[in-house]
């Protein structure tokens, strides 16, 4: 029997989360797998808690309050979600409502009945978003009086504190949430606990996790106890911790709970027996499979077996990559070699994917490369990871953990030389290049010919023939990338940098001389980036007017972002400044941060991005500091130079080894700078195609076919070519992306993923640094002391002289905040990344790779960079 405002648990299934809440669905849906019991009971729905809330006009100028207030606001947010509890809990439950309650009370043992009341809003216990604890429960509720003051309790409970804050910091409007509450028939248990299908630590899906206690489980909830813990493996107990449990939570007669001491013979006996552990993993699994994915499951042990209370997805793991096999798989992080572990969203993923140069694999909106072939053949994997190790340490010490294992990745025999004696090189290794600026001038023109011939064959392509052109103007992309020349030349830098570091040390005993040696070196189009953006600066700096007027620009974020230049252009000096602000754009404004995505604003659609860059650069810099700081750089690479070359002349054998380094240094000199132009023409490929598929959306938008450009961001390449095509698109795919989207930003990308689900980020293995420094990768010479600024948004940087800067991870775009920093801390990076080869460039002191640095390092902290040995110390 339906009622209107109540219904059984047994009628209620996964499809009526509006209707139960996320928990009550879940319950619904568990009840109905073969072989799994749940306490009987029934749910009061959301439709009774709107009408509620509609006898409390009041609320709504609450929650128009709340809305308002930021997430940190923590002391107006509690006065506030106070008063609306208190309103909520005063509100007298309707009598037919009341009625409907007591007689489902009867239908499952009696008014007198023990039950527990639990809240089950409409945004919880989602593949999305959990909310685990943000809500209440009651156990062993007793009386019909009883439960309706806990209902009343649990609709209240939707505006706790950290509910409320949950909820804003995930962007999630407190009208769209609603409140049902689930009330079962309580068991009273012998062992209570939780089960992980899969384990939360370290993301393996082929280990589940038991904790379990003695009693109801809210021992272990509320921290009263410490759970056993047991760990299983394929069918089998491979680890247990039984801990001494002196207290237990049991229900009174009357109603209620009480703490009651654990017999000492029995604290430290287990709460479960192996077999019990397996049974339960077992249950679990098939839940999993119910559900499609991993699962924090509630359970209870009473007389006659286990029965579930609770089962949610466990939203923190990281999602697996699809594999055509069941067999093992490794996985390498893309964003952590692009420099770009934010979340990507599909268009932007699916575009990378469809011009890089190896298959990709997505997972929570990331990229990886499956690398398991590269790992088997010892001669592989041996250069595998030595290239790893080179680009960023904590990958190859994630790799090695997994290969130290032995049965994960098979050693298999190497594969028989490609081409006989006396032919080319079977390892794929690029041929030497002669040292000619010509070659790499060669190459930057062939790409610019390449990005106008795009740029002039897309402008008439439209609609279906659009999408045919990007597959074949994707083809020339990669032909570009993967040209041979191409790739020697990049090779030839990297490794004229390598041994350089390598040699020197060996011949000098001098640690990374090659940062000094490639200051200032020519062609890089990143480094050139920054210092063009002095420039900019020069010609606004001598108009205080201008000054004033873009200060304002930086502090009005609602001011149209393209509508500065046009204003600028009427104050006295502006026409100049603008002029200047748009050659820089034509040359750059195709860059932003994370360039990777395509979604991502560029800096031609978003310019005054900059303006708080210009702002620095006026107010730290003198006129000319571009010229003044190339040239010095130069010098000091001409004068490293023939420093370590009279050294090595004095060396036994010292003019052959002053002729082996006066190669490299040319080489390095000549070469170094091209590593940051295939990016470049990388990212002026994709703002072509970016331009031309907004025009696309800007169509579809004015055919009605989806309400806003923006949201082709959440279709595949493939999916919005079918649109396109088609004329219809599927709304409700592009609300569960962005749904999606925001619940990856709220997952940290691995280093290594492997497709058991294990998530591994590295470890460094060293000694070598002083206690308590924080250790990273050295990636450029030199020792600094400032104060940290810690930047998590480029557009909110505010520098001042002898800062350093600290954060996530950079890419091309942050080298105009390199400008004006006298070091770098970043969590990501390698020694070839962008952030590295520019820190040397400008002769920034730089460690990367540093866990947590931006949770580490409190924003003004003093702290010393050590560049050459890569830590860095907090100073008092």
């Amino acid at each position: 029997m339906i009622e209107p405002y109540v219904w059984d648990l047994h009628e209620v299934d996964g499809t009526q989360i509006a209707l139960v809440g996320g928990k009550g669905a879940q319950l619904g849906a568990l009840s109905r797998i073969d072989g799994v019991r749940v306490p009987v009971g029934f749910c009061v729905t959301t439709d009774a808690f709107r009408r509620v809330m509609a006898q409390a006009p009041s609320i709504d100028d609450r929650l128009d309050e709340l809305s308002r207030l930021a997430p940190d606001d923590r002391e107006a947010i509690s006065t506030l979600s106070a008063e609306i509890r208190r309103t909520i809990e005063g509100i007298a439950v309707p009598d037919d409502l009341a009625a409907a309650i007591t007689r489902a009370l009867a239908r499952f043992g009696g008014e007198q009945t023990a039950c527990a009341v639990r809240s089950s809003a409409t945004a919880e216990d989602l593949p999305t978003a959990s909310f685990a604890g943000q809500q209440d429960t009651y156990l062993n509720v007793v009386g019909p009086a009883a439960i309706l003051r806990d209902v009343r309790r649990c609709w209240a409970s939707l505006f706790t504190e950290r509910a409320v804050t949950y909820r804003q910091r995930n962007g999630i409007d407190h009208r769209t949430v609603h409140m049902a509450v689930v009330v079962q028939q309580m068991v009273f248990p012998q062992a209570a606990g939780i089960l992980f299908t899969a384990d939360p630590v370290s993301g393996n899906r082929r280990v589940s996790t038991v904790d379990a206690g003695f009693g109801l489980g809210e021992a272990m909830v509320s921290g009263l106890v410490n759970p056993d813990v047991f760990a299983v493996r394929d069918g089998e107990v491979v680890a247990r911790t039984i801990a001494a449990k002196q207290r237990a939570v049991q229900g009174l007669p009357g109603g209620g709970t009480q703490e009651v001491a654990i017999d000492p013979q029995r604290q430290e006996q287990p709460a479960l027996t192996d077999p019990q552990v397996l049974r339960l993993v077992q249950l679990g699994r098939r839940i999993e499979a119910h559900f499609g994915r991993p699962q924090d499951i509630e359970w209870c042990l009473a007389e006659d077996g286990f029965q579930i209370v609770q089962s949610r997805p466990i939203t923190t793991l990281f999602p697996l990559p699809r594999a055509d096999d069941q067999g093992n798989h490794v996985y390498v992080s893309v964003g952590h070699q692009q420099m770009m572990t934010d979340p990507m969203k599909p268009l932007g993923y699916s575009m990378w994917q469809l011009t890089a140069m190896v298959p990709m694999h997505e997972a929570g909106g990331r990229l990886f490369v499956d690398i398991t072939a590269r790992l088997g053949p010892p001669a592989s994997r041996a250069a595998l990871l030595e290239l790893m190790g080179k680009g960023d340490p904590l990958i190859r010490d994630a790799l090695e953990t997994v290969l130290d294992r032995g049965d994960f990745v098979p050693s298999l025999p190497d594969p028989a030389p490609a081409a006989a004696p006396g032919g080319p090189p079977a390892s794929g290794a690029p041929a030497p290049i002669e040292t000619d600026p010509a070659i790499v001038t060669g190459l930057i023109e062939r790409s610019r010919a390449s990005v106008a011939a795009l740029r002039r064959d897309i402008r008439t392509k439209t609609g279906p023939a659009l999408f045919d052109f990007l597959l074949e103007a994707f083809e020339e992309h990669k032909r570009v990338l993967g040209e041979p020349l191409n790739i020697q030349v990049i090779m030839a830098g990297m490794e004229a940098t390598w041994w350089l570091n390598d040699t020197l040390q060996e011949w000098l005993g001098e640690k990374n001389a090659a940062d000094t040696l490639t200051l200032s070196a020519p062609g890089n189009v990143t480094s050139e980036m920054g210092l063009a953006l002095l420039d900019v600066a020069d010609v606004v700096r001598p108009h205080p007017e201008l000054v004033a007027f873009l200060q304002r620009v930086d502090d009005a974020e609602d001011l149209e972002d393209v509508a500065f230049l046009d204003g600028l252009a009427k104050l006295t000096g502006g026409a100049e400044a603008r002029d200047a602000i748009e050659a820089y754009l034509d040359r750059y404004g195709m860059r932003c941060v994370g360039e990777i995505d395509i979604t991502r604003p560029r800096w031609r659609e978003r310019p005054a991005t900059l303006v708080p860059l210009i702002l620095d650069n006026v107010r730290i810099f003198e006129p000319g500091a571009a010229e003044r700081r190339f040239a010095h750089g130069r010098q000091q690479a001409q004068q490293k130079e023939q420093e370590v070359l009279a050294r090595l002349r004095a060396l036994p054998d010292g003019e052959r080894k002053a002729d082996e380094a006066k190669r490299m240094i040319d080489r390095v000199r000549t070469f170094i700078g091209y590593r940051e132009y295939p990016k470049y023409g990388i990212v002026s490929r994709y703002f072509v195609y970016k331009q031309a598929l907004l025009e696309e959306a800007e169509r579809l938008v004015r055919a009605n076919v989806v309400d806003e450009r923006e949201d082709v961001f959440f279709l595949t390449f493939q999916e919005f070519h079918d649109v396109v095509r088609t004329g219809r698109v599927d709304r409700e795919l592009i609300q569960q992306r962005k749904e999606a989207f925001r619940s990856y930003q709220a997952l940290t990308p691995p280093r290594v993923l492997t497709s058991d689900g294990e998530a591994l980020s590295g470890a460094y293995r060293r000694d070598d640094a002083p206690v308590g420094a924080l250790v990273g990768l050295p990636v450029s010479a030199g020792t600094v002391e400032g104060r940290a600024r810690v930047i998590l948004d480029m557009a909110k940087a505010d520098l001042e002289a002898g800062d350093i800067l600290v954060t996530v991870h950079t890419d091309p775009s942050w080298s105009p905040l390199f400008v004006g920093i006298t070091g770098l801390v970043t969590e990501v990076g390698g020694l070839m990344t962008h952030g590295a080869v520019i820190a040397r460039e400008y002769g920034l002191p730089a460690v990367v790779g540093v866990e947590h640095a931006t949770r580490l390092i409190p924003d003004g902290q003093r702290i010393r960079v050590h560049g050459t040995n890569g830590y860095v110390e907090l100073l008092p």
